[in-house]
């Protein structure tokens, strides 16, 4: 017997959602499973919304990305956020479960495969560094290292930084969200050339309205990205 199987005795493998025995490591059992609203089908290229119709090869938007100005080219998340899906990415983000990021990333990388570009850039959205400083770690840079990791993608967690705190975007209006992220993000001087001519790809956890990713994309491309596109474990719904 082996090392991994003698583990496997003494530590079975449990779902990382309730802790029910499963077959294999970093899995979710049957029930779990069922609730995890994974997105798949028609998706809007741009946001990642699932749509009612058929999957095909031509480019189709939601309502939202035909009437918002989206500076990203490209979008795709990997669930939505609601029932177990919401339950996991408040576990990575608040319940310090950071295992939670290797699984996670093999769902996003999945999501994303039809969009990634070769030689892309792997870059996360970052935390305020008094944000960070509470909770330890950021969230959307444990994802795009997984992920970059996976896909051997080129990863720069610090291409960007958050210039101002600001606050929480819970319960404020779509048009509210994106006045209290403009100019929030910036390319720093001595990353400016990691990120100069390259496609990039831009990871968070979650996309409500689309006001972080808009913003930070603004400052990429700003800082000479050749483009932008972005990638969310879970979408929000448009009443959510």
């Amino acid at each position: 017997m082996g090392m991994q199987g003698a583990l496997h005795i003494l530590y079975p493998p449990q779902c990382i959602s309730c802790a029910a025995p499963v077959q294999s490591d970093f899995g979710l059992c049957a029930d779990c499973w069922r609730e995890t609203p994974f997105i798949s089908g028609l998706v809007c290229d741009q946001c990642g919304m699932p749509l009612p119709g058929q999957d095909s090869a031509e480019r189709v938007l939601c309502d939202d990305c035909m009437t918002i100005a989206r500076p990203w080219e490209q979008g795709r998340a990997a669930l939505m956020y609601r029932d177990n899906g919401r339950r996991l990415v408040l576990a990575l983000k608040h319940g310090d479960r950071m295992d939670l990021a290797r699984p996670a990333s093999i769902w996003m990388l999945k999501a994303v495969q039809p969009i990634l570009r070769p030689g892309i850039l792997a870059v996360p959205v970052p935390l305020h560094w008094m944000r960070l400083f509470r909770r330890r770690f950021n969230q959307a840079a444990l994802l795009s290292r997984a992920i970059a990791k996976s896909a051997g993608l080129d990863h720069c967690p610090d291409a960007l930084i958050r210039k101002h705190s600001t606050g929480s975007q819970d319960g404020k209006t779509r048009d509210a969200r994106f006045a209290n992220l403009v100019g929030a993000f910036a390319v720093p001087k001595a990353r400016e050339k990691r990120v100069e001519g390259r496609d990039i790809l831009l990871v968070d956890d979650v996309m409500t309205s689309g006001a972080t990713f808009a913003a930070a994309t603004e400052a990429l491309l700003a800082a000479g990205a050749r483009s932008v596109s972005v990638l969310a474990l879970a979408r929000v719904a448009k009443d959510g």
